[in-house]
């Protein structure tokens, strides 16, 4: 249809076009269903075939490069997936240099996503250190809209997501429609504990985080992340002292 005939249809075309995508989401929305049932006990290998024969290319991984393991298990499945990392500009030195070993040693296409303004930027626009005034608004600008732009392209993504992480996330399935993003979220070990993720780490060499290490069990940005003492919460050093524990990406 030409710009001239698609302004002539008028209603009529913003009509079928909004059916279209109507119908496009109910069919998403019925294959979640039907995934949900066929996938509650199956393997998270299982689980990233299932996903990426159902989507081939329009399908991508998105990490915080605290550790390979979603990495690991979907390039074995699928060479050449794309991950998607958010830049936001307040990485942790040992981030950006697990970002670039993964992007060395694995089978993968490393995507590196950053906000629409640089650090600086924003500093001079909404004034320094937002993230310690306004930490919701902090991750919105640098990891939430940058995310949404980066997935457009897909029809569905892979996640690193647990539900053992918080309370937040302990009724999180392992296919997911995402409502906000119309589009299907997977989360090949959602039900793996910390014991699982570490044995498989340990017996695939997979590469993680130096700061693990060091007392970082979860990694965020450098300005919002505090080591934790041993025992404790995983993700009692995200946003300290704040009562925040997610960054508004998964919920």
């Amino acid at each position: 249809m030409s710009p001239a005939q698609t302004r002539q249809a008028g209603p009529e075309f913003i009509e079928l076009t909004a059916r279209k995508r109507l119908e496009e989401v109910i069919g998403m929305e019925r294959l979640v269903a039907q995934a949900v049932d066929a996938l509650s006990d199956a393997s998270a290998e299982d689980v990233i075939k299932w996903a990426t024969d159902t989507f081939g290319d329009r399908i991508c991984i998105t990490s915080s490069m605290t550790d390979a393991v979603l990495i690991h298990l979907a390039s074995r499945i699928r060479p050449g997936i794309d991950v998607i990392f958010l830049d936001t500009g307040y990485h942790f030195a040992e981030t950006i240099g697990t970002r670039d070993a993964v992007s060395a040693v694995y089978p993968v296409n490393v995507i590196n996503v950053t906000p629409s303004r640089t650090v600086q930027e924003q500093d001079a626009e909404l004034g320094p250190r937002l993230y310690g005034r306004n930490p919701d608004l902090c991750c919105y600008l640098r990891k939430v809209v940058p995310l949404e732009r980066a997935l457009d392209p897909y029809e569905a993504w892979l996640t690193g997501v647990r539900k053992e992480e918080t309370s937040a996330r302990s009724d999180t399935s392992v296919v997911e429609w995402d409502p906000r993003r119309q589009m299907v979220k997977v989360n090949p070990i959602v039900g793996w504990t910390q014991e699982q993720v570490d044995s498989y780490i340990s017996e695939h060499g997979v590469l993680i985080n130096p700061l693990v290490y060091d007392g970082y069990p979860s990694i965020g940005c450098s300005t919002c992340t505090a080591r934790v003492e041993p025992g404790a919460d995983p993700r009692s050093g995200r946003w300290e002292g704040t009562g925040k524990t997610e960054c508004g990406i998964h919920g």
